[in-house]
């Protein structure tokens, strides 16, 4: 049995396609795994807990009880993946926080592997945030995610040195589509019998994608 993962999504920009690479993986994991626990650390950005409110809580790491309630649920080797979809406005303070209490050592010792996807911006901000993660984070745990509808061209030549997530960007009115609250990415590759559309193609992508990731990260055990 592999260790138990926690997915970090996270950048210090809003806007930039969090929640729904939170939403993605997500639903990913219920499918695949049949259980997910993920967690809702946003103020004015889309919530994942509006998404996807059955495998979602909130989460508070600008108090010390948020804290202690969070790293409690994120440090237990339960075989249950975490997703946590983590809001501009605290990622100072929660990368901070893990690096003050060693959770990075923590977790290895206890059969946990947490896994940072910081979604890219060609920004200052994102650049001094993705130096700052390379300094406390190993590069095999640190994933830059390439979303096209964010970065129109070439990846920022020091966050292409690593693993790169590649998200295509999708016509506008797709994206329209599948920002609905009610919308399903695996409801719909369930349901639509035309597996040749775009959307279709684009979700099976991504999945795909999520799976060759998990397995090329998550050390195993015997």
């Amino acid at each position: 049995m592999s260790s138990t993962p926690v997915y970090i999504i996270c950048s210090p920009r809003p806007l930039v396609g969090k929640t729904l690479l939170a939403r993605l993986l997500s639903e990913f994991l219920l499918l695949k795994d049949g259980a997910v626990s993920s967690f809702d650390i946003n103020l004015k950005e889309p919530s994942l807990l509006e998404y996807l409110p059955r495998i979602t809580e909130t989460a508070d790491v600008m108090d010390t009880y948020g804290k202690m309630q969070l790293m409690d649920r994120l440090i237990v080797d339960d075989g249950v993946a975490k997703v946590i979809d983590l809001g501009f406005h605290a990622f100072d303070e929660f990368f901070k926080m893990i690096n003050e209490i060693g959770f990075l050592k923590e977790a290895a010792r206890r059969g946990v592997a947490p896994i940072i996807l910081f979604v890219a911006d060609t920004d200052r901000v994102s650049a001094r945030a993705y130096s700052t993660l390379r300094e406390q984070i190993p590069l095999k745990a640190l994933i830059t995610v390439d979303n096209e509808y964010v970065v129109r061209g070439e990846l920022p030549e020091a966050m292409d040195l690593g693993r790169v997530l590649r998200i295509s960007a999708l016509p506008s009115f797709l994206k329209t589509y599948i920002d609905r609250l009610t919308f399903s990415f695996t409801n719909y590759l369930r349901n639509e019998r035309d597996t040749s559309t775009e959307l279709h193609q684009w979700i099976r992508r991504n999945y795909t994608s999520f799976r060759e990731l998990e397995f090329s990260l998550l050390p195993q055990r015997l």
